[in-house]
């Protein structure tokens, strides 16, 4: 946990104590180590036919402006890999400008 760069939490919407048990993730990775939004990323499994994503649960606050997808392998997996694409560049972006301001501190 510690010089995390970022995180990824998948769950199952369908398993009620997943939600109560990524908030408690979401707790301990993401707000202790001061992550920024982009550097996180949801990922809610859908096994298949396991009815309409419109019908799951709200997520808390916290959890709501973090990117959520919903991933399911055997349906649409591509939709899956650009947004873990888009998720590394963004962790990959806070380390290039967390690098910068760094190099900036010790020159000045």
């Amino acid at each position: 946990m510690k010089d995390s760069h970022g995180v990824i939490i998948v769950f199952n919407f369908d398993i009620p104590s997943h939600l109560k048990e990524i908030e408690i993730w979401h707790n301990n990775f993401i707000q202790q180590q001061r992550l920024q939004d982009n550097q996180c990323l949801l990922v809610a499994h859908l096994k298949p036919g396991s009815g309409d994503e419109a019908e799951r649960p709200e997520l808390s606050p916290g959890l709501a402006k973090l990117t959520l997808v919903h991933s399911n392998l055997e349906e649409d997996p591509e939709d899956v890999r650009l947004e873990f694409v888009k998720y590394l560049r963004g962790v990959i972006s806070s380390l290039s400008e967390s690098r910068d301001r760094e190099e900036m501190s010790i020159l000045t």
